[in-house]
């Protein structure tokens, strides 16, 4: 394309600017992340310019009413070749800073199941910077697929919330209700998935009052090596699930 400046070439960068509400805590958390901060000013207004890899973050102002635990701030995408190497090192980089994975509250960054095409970080700020597989598979169906029946819908369904809508409480419900609507019929190795997910979820959200019932079904139930791998395929801690194994007869 050209003008009368001259030509445009497709050799841009963009850099997202994002609000702001808490700067020293900022500033704090993706330096523990590993991120060189390229810019710190406070006064008379806050920009921050935070390099990591080969893309950066810029914060700028938030609004006066800006409240961050609503986690409306806004946030970005950031497209990457394979997820999961990024997932294990902020993984490896908040156990080193924090000695821990921070997954509640903010900061946070949510879980990682194997196989998985994104994740998310929530900043001290509430914004969410999203990193996403760039071949991950288009055309997803809230409600599970189609092409699925049963249990195995609610599955997937239950997997679409967590994942791409981080919807803990709205994947608890699929998976419940689908439980206790489609278990009697489904196959053995989906029953075990179904109770992983809820043991899982119901450990995140901090309602544990069932998950000794569903570990105990799990533990009824009898799964081959493989429906095992399956089941532990299916949730982002499967030591969760250690405790809930049926004894190997061998």
């Amino acid at each position: 394309m050209t003008t009368d400046e001259g030509q445009v070439r497709a050799n841009e960068t963009m850099v997202p600017l994002l609000h702001c509400a808490a700067p020293e805590e900022t500033v704090a958390f993706w330096r523990a992340l590993g991120f060189e901060v390229a810019y710190e000013q406070l006064k008379p207004y806050v920009y921050l310019a935070f390099t990591w890899s080969g893309f950066q973050l810029h914060y700028g102002p938030a609004p006066k009413d800006l409240d961050p635990t609503k986690e409306q701030s806004g946030g970005c995408l950031v497209m990457v070749d394979a997820v999961a190497a990024y997932h294990a090192m902020f993984t490896e980089a908040m156990r080193r800073s924090y000695g821990k994975v921070l997954v509640k509250g903010l900061p946070r960054m949510t879980r990682y199941r194997a196989g998985a095409s994104r994740f998310s970080i929530v900043d001290p700020s509430g914004n969410t910077i999203i990193f996403i597989q760039r071949d991950e598979p288009k055309g997803l169906e809230y409600g599970g697929s189609t092409e699925l029946e049963g249990l195995a819908r609610v599955l997937d369904n239950a997997r679409i919330l967590r994942e791409f809508k981080m919807d803990d409480r709205a994947a608890y419900r699929a998976l419940d209700s689908g439980m206790r609507r489609r278990a009697e019929d489904a196959p053995v190795v989906e029953q075990a998935m179904a109770l992983a997910g809820l043991i899982e979820l119901a450990t995140a959200l901090e309602k544990t009052d069932q998950v000794p019932e569903w570990g105990a079904r799990l533990r009824a139930l009898t799964l081959t090596e493989p429906e095992r791998v399956q089941v532990r395929g299916y949730v982002a801690d499967p030591a969760l699930l250690e405790p809930w194994w049926r004894p190997d007869p061998t």
